[in-house]
């Protein structure tokens, strides 16, 4: 399981760094704000939720790749 993780969550983690310095490279934090629904949050918290929520993109997308190229024998506990 730990090894699964890993598998996952690593390279999930690395992607979402990637991906949040590309997307905040083009948009500032205070213009991603609707017009009818706005928070007061600072560049830091938006920083924070943006990279925690590409880190679960990209982790779901690790994941089912892994489950995409995986056999059933892979997904079998050992025992």
């Amino acid at each position: 399981m730990a090894r699964l993780l890993m598998v996952v969550l690593w390279p999930s983690f690395l992607v979402a760094i990637v991906a949040e310095g590309f997307f905040f490279s083009l948009f500032d934090p205070h213009e991603l704000a609707t017009s009818s629904f706005h928070l007061e949050l600072s560049p830091l918290a938006t920083y924070t939720i943006g990279f925690f929520c590409f880190w679960v993109f990209c982790a779901l997308a690790s994941m089912l790749t892994y489950y995409l190229v995986s056999t059933p024998k892979d997904r079998e506990a050992p025992f």
